[in-house]
């Protein structure tokens, strides 16, 4: 196809590559929520309360703390511990390693790190699943959740998990909440914010230069952290292009439309 041959192209000239990755890029690499994989892995909370996927079922207001944690134990598990990185993964890292990149995301499910990805070159702004923090919160800092997540995966009894497994906070004794930003207590720990100074040094280090805004799966949910600068930026930077390769996207404004490709197309396009 035209398009992604003149995208690889612009990726092998440029001196910078910004990537801008949200939820479109793990749904192409084959990451699943609903249907048969849902049903398969949590058939105790469609039986009871009638869901269908896990997005939506992590809303659900569980009535003790055990079966919360039952829940939310296999969903991490499924999401972040069971599988290593996909092949999506695997091939951008290859496409991209030695390159001068940074990489934006509001994805919380690990698999650029997993790939090979340096985590100085990366920044989680929703989260990890990886990590659990105060529900408070009383201080800011996140915790590795990996060993309590599989104890609790492995004691599993009628979709909750015994007391004794809920995490709690080691500073207040309160119980500990996902560190997925989803309203005014996520904690943004020393991590977040030294991933965020790299981001701005690498804008403000390569502004200059012809930098490539490559936006991966980036839609309209939350579009102030990417969609939004990504596009002033390509406004306001001369030797700045403008990429974004999506399912269902085919806006842009007339500003930057010159020095821009928007791909209306599965992303796995761009690896084969």
């Amino acid at each position: 196809m035209e398009e992604i041959e003149r995208i690889k192209k612009l990726i092998e000239e440029a001196d910078a590559i910004l990537i801008g990755a949200g939820a479109g890029l793990s749904t192409a690499a084959g990451f699943e929520y609903g249907g048969q994989y849902f049903l398969d892995n949590f058939p105790d909370i469609h039986d009871k309360y009638g869901y269908t996927d896990m997005y939506h079922a992590g809303f659900h207001p569980f009535l003790t703390p055990e079966e919360k944690w039952g829940y939310w134990c296999r969903f991490v598990y499924l999401q972040r511990y069971k599988e290593g990185a996909k092949p999506l993964y695997k091939k951008l890292f290859e496409m991209f390693k030695d390159k001068n990149f940074f990489v934006l995301t509001t994805n919380v499910d690990h698999q650029f790190q997993l790939a090979g990805f340096p985590k100085e070159r990366l920044f989680y702004t929703q989260g990890d699943y990886g990590l659990f923090q105060c529900s408070k919160p009383c201080h800011t800092k996140t915790y590795d959740n990996q060993k309590q997540i599989m104890e609790m995966v492995s004691s599993l009894k009628d979709g909750s998990v015994p007391s004794s497994l809920i995490p709690r906070c080691p500073v207040c004794g309160e119980e500990m909440t996902m560190n997925l930003r989803s309203d005014d207590t996520f904690v943004e720990d020393e991590g977040w914010h030294e991933a965020a100074s790299r981001y701005e040094r690498f804008v403000r280090e390569n502004q200059d230069k012809k930098i490539l805004l490559l936006e991966l799966g980036v839609g309209w949910n939350t579009p102030g952290i990417i969609k939004y600068p990504f596009m002033r930026m390509a406004y306001r930077f001369k030797n700045a292009t403008y990429v974004c390769i999506n399912k269902g996207m085919n806006r842009i404004p007339e500003e930057i439309k010159d020095k821009s490709i928007v791909l209306d197309m599965d992303i796995n396009a761009l690896t084969d």
